[in-house]
């Protein structure tokens, strides 16, 4: 579903889930991806919290929304989930992740400089991200420090310029994000079972509306631009080879 808002894009992230089991009703909770708003996204979730579906259809949504994205995507473990993309034009996996990131960071300069004009979205989807951070620290600790800096850069920077990042990972440790460049995400998902030590890092000052409540499989928490946090539920699409179609075209 798309909405639109004073002609701003409004990207739906999923449905309120109290409304969902209670009423059965399906109100969409979306977000501006609009370039003057952080769209950056945080999506954490453990394995089995559906995270991986969640972000083919973040993909395939923003790909209907914004015709125009170019997308980049780094497959660190190069998961089954992901494996219909592996032929596309822009798919890094492993250890050519690192080279996604430059891709990205290189059209990210262009703009600064002014060598590039065009403000099309350019959207670097990193899964695994954390994973990925500590696999580097421990091989390398000078790229490691070299491609968190380039994170950083690109999540300061970027929203002027159109430039987005989508990281998942399962947990936030403060490690692979550089003075406090975890704050600098305007769209935070949390999907799955309610893992304490999770929220803290990301919702600290939500944990009063979090107490006690239950997410299973494609259910959790969306804060927007560090304030508005909703319930949502991650809804099964009717047609999964669409979504993966889509998802082949963003990244060719």
């Amino acid at each position: 579903m798309m909405l639109f808002e004073n002609s701003k894009p409004k990207l739906t992230l999923g449905y309120d889930l109290d409304a969902w089991n209670g009423y059965g009703a399906k109100i969409p909770v979306t977000a501006d991806v609009s370039q003057d708003t952080n769209s950056h996204t945080l999506l954490c979730g453990m394995s089995g919290s559906g995270k991986s579906y969640a972000t083919q259809m973040h993909i395939a949504k923003l790909k209907q929304l914004q015709p125009n994205s170019e997308f980049y995507f780094a497959d660190y473990k190069g998961e089954d989930a992901f494996h219909f993309l592996k032929s596309s034009l822009r798919y890094y996996s492993y250890k050519q992740t690192v080279n996604a990131l430059d891709a990205v960071y290189d059209k990210l300069n262009a703009r600064l400089s002014g060598e590039d004009s065009t403000r099309h979205p350019i959207i670097l989807v990193w899964d695994e991200y954390m994973a990925n951070i500590l696999a580097l620290i421990g091989e390398d600790k000078k790229v490691a420090t070299a491609t968190m800096n380039k994170i950083s850069e690109c999540l300061l920077l970027g929203r002027s310029m159109n430039v987005r990042l989508i990281s998942t990972l399962q947990r936030p440790d403060a490690i692979a994000f550089p003075v406090g460049s975890r704050l600098n995400y305007g769209i935070i998902v949390i999907l799955g079972a309610y893992i304490r030590s999770i929220y803290e890092m990301l919702l600290p000052d939500h944990m009063e509306q979090v107490k006690g409540r239950q997410f299973g499989r494609g259910e959790g928490v969306a804060l927007l631009q560090g304030s508005e946090l909703h319930f949502i539920k991650i809804p099964q699409v009717r047609d999964y080879a669409r979504m993966q179609e889509l998802c082949i075209q963003a990244l060719s």
